[in-house]
């Protein structure tokens, strides 16, 4: 898996740490959680991006695509077609799935609010971002109580505790 990640200079998202590092991990884990772990692990290339920017920047784009005028702690972007994603992992065209974006100022307001450690949030929400990517979706109680659960086994996966502990 190639995971394309730019974050934005002036959004003050602390170069101390290794977002890149962190952006991979959850990617991995979001897919391995998934009906299609395969994605993972075969020969076929799967890329996806991810940007770390302001939420100016979230705002417009919250707000081009979804109609929603403020800014959001996650946003995707899937370009996979659901018949791409379970095809066979056999080499083939690259599998773009698409990109998640993340806005700083939100993300650190949630996870100052949760007690939580910026990084556990970002990857929360990288794991999130990469589960719509793959076609979950929180719809209904179903699905989200499905998403949910794949959430929190990706990010037991990376040693970061469940997230919704507390609130079920």
């Amino acid at each position: 898996m190639t995971l394309d990640i730019a974050i934005d200079s002036d959004a003050e998202w602390d170069s101390s740490n290794d977002w890149a590092k962190l952006a991979q991990s959850a990617a991995v884990a979001a897919i391995a959680e998934s009906a299609f772990p395969q994605l993972g692990s075969g020969a076929r290339s799967v890329e996806l991006s991810v940007r770390l920017t302001s939420d100016d920047e979230v705002h417009a784009l919250n707000s081009e695509w979804r109609g929603k005028d403020k800014p959001t702690n996650v946003l995707s972007f899937p370009m996979a077609e659901p018949e791409d994603l379970d095809g066979p992992s056999d080499a083939g065209p690259e599998l773009m799935l698409g990109d998640v974006i993340l806005a700083r100022g939100v993300c650190a307001a949630e996870a100052a609010e949760k007690g939580i450690p910026l990084e556990s949030h970002a990857a929360h929400l990288m794991v999130h971002g990469t589960l719509h990517l793959l076609g979950y979706d929180h719809m209904d109680d179903d699905s989200a109580a499905d998403m949910e659960a794949r959430e929190t086994r990706a990010l037991a996966r990376m040693g970061i505790a469940d997230p919704y502990e507390g609130e079920r």
